[in-house]
């Protein structure tokens, strides 16, 4: 298991968390643990999923933020940061000075391993996670414990309700932190159309789309290459990736498809987060006319990814968790982004898009099976930010 380390007696500090009671709970776990633990808040939704007995408003401006931290750090003497995702500006910032003052940081992220599990590293995550690329490591790596995870019971109930009070009660109270930025689209209106539309298309794409999974399954086996798409503002794009935008990635596995004159059918899949706020479906197929294969290309919402990825002749993602669940399928996988699982050995690493399509390399599953272990001992936490909270190792 991931551990901390102890929390006793030590000072602790949590800044912005999953939107919802996570850290509040997390809290008040270290607090009842003997810890001393503060909460700094950049909006109203941080304050209204805070205990308020610890928590620190932040309201001055972002260019002002960088001497606040060091101030506050240095002055309540924090030993360890907990946070979620590290590329938002505080977050990044905060991760920046902590190390300056050799200050331990533990970032939190949804899981690599899913479902059942979080992400919690120390240092970073995702392509700023210290763990090992080199496939030489995991193969040395003794077999470790091989346990089920319990099920997490997640609610995707109480995912929505937070996320929409958190929106909702930031934007009524926006003037209370009048210089407050956020890393996404900030509109509680939007974010509301957005859900209401979610759950309208998760409601008639699998009516539409019952019949492709029975032909994916019978008569495309082995006879396409499935490209899962990822959300239009992941920081896992626009932090560890070329790429500025889906469009662009979407243009160029078109293109390559197209000039390689390839016999298979090629799959997009929408990613479910992105349900409600983006179909690339008209664009997917405008751009495969304009290659002259539009009959080749096959544009999917909420087929069962597993299918997907059991039939597929290969998958190719920028850097989504997609492609480690690709390869636990056997499945050939390309990244064209950086991914922590992009290793020699694994995915078809070093290899041009261009003969992917020709020349797929199978992953190695025993250094798959080393690799999938390691992590899970090491960054995965058997739990749920909307559902049962993990048992951390607290004592160790």
């Amino acid at each position: 298991m991931n551990t901390i380390g102890t929390v006793k007696n030590k000072n602790i500090l949590f800044l912005q968390g999953p939107m919802g009671n996570f850290f509040k709970k997390l809290d008040n776990v270290f607090k009842n643990s003997g810890a001393k633990t503060y909460k700094i808040g950049f909006n109203a939704g941080d304050s209204f999923f805070s205990n308020h007995y610890n928590y620190t408003p932040y309201r001055d401006t972002m260019e002002n933020y960088y001497a606040f931290i060091i101030d506050f750090l240095n002055e309540k003497k924090i030993d360890k940061i907990f946070l979620f995702g590290d590329c938002r500006f505080y977050q990044s910032v905060s991760i920046k000075v902590a190390k300056k003052l050799h200050i331990e940081v533990f970032v939190f992220e949804e899981g690599y391993i899913r479902p059942n599990y979080i992400t919690m590293e120390k240092h970073g995550v995702n392509d700023f996670s210290h763990i090992s690329r080199d496939p030489e490591f995991y193969k040395k790596v003794t077999t470790l414990s091989d346990r089920k995870p319990m099920d997490v019971e997640y609610s995707q109930f109480r995912m929505v309700s937070s996320s929409t009070f958190y929106y909702l009660v930031s934007n009524i109270f926006h003037f209370r932190y009048p210089n407050y930025i956020h890393h996404r689209d900030f509109s509680a209106v939007k974010e509301f159309f957005y859900g209401i539309r979610s759950v309208f298309r998760k409601l008639i794409y699998p009516f539409h789309e019952k019949r492709y999974l029975e032909i994916i399954k019978k008569e495309l086996v082995n006879k396409y290459f499935f490209v899962p798409l990822q959300t239009y503002n992941d920081f896992q794009i626009l932090e560890h990736s070329g790429y500025r935008s889906i469009e662009k990635f979407i243009i160029e596995i078109l293109e390559s498809f197209a000039i390689n004159d390839l016999d298979e059918m090629l799959i997009f899949k929408h990613h479910p987060v992105d349900r409600g706020r983006r179909n690339y479906k008209d664009f997917i197929i405008e751009q495969a006319r304009h290659f002259n294969i539009e009959d080749k290309v096959l544009v999917l919402y909420d087929v069962y990814l597993p299918a997907l990825l059991q039939n597929a002749k290969g998958t190719i993602t920028i850097n989504s968790t997609v492609g480690l669940s690709s390869l636990y399928h056997d499945t050939p996988t390309i990244t064209l982004g950086n991914a922590i699982y992009d290793i020699e050995g694994l995915t078809c690493k070093g290899m041009k898009l261009d003969d992917f399509w020709h020349q797929q390399v199978q992953p190695d599953l025993e250094l798959l099976e080393k690799y999938r272990a390691y992590i899970i001992e090491t960054t995965q936490l058997n739990g749920s930010f909307y559902g049962r909270l993990p048992n951390l190792n607290l004592n160790s």
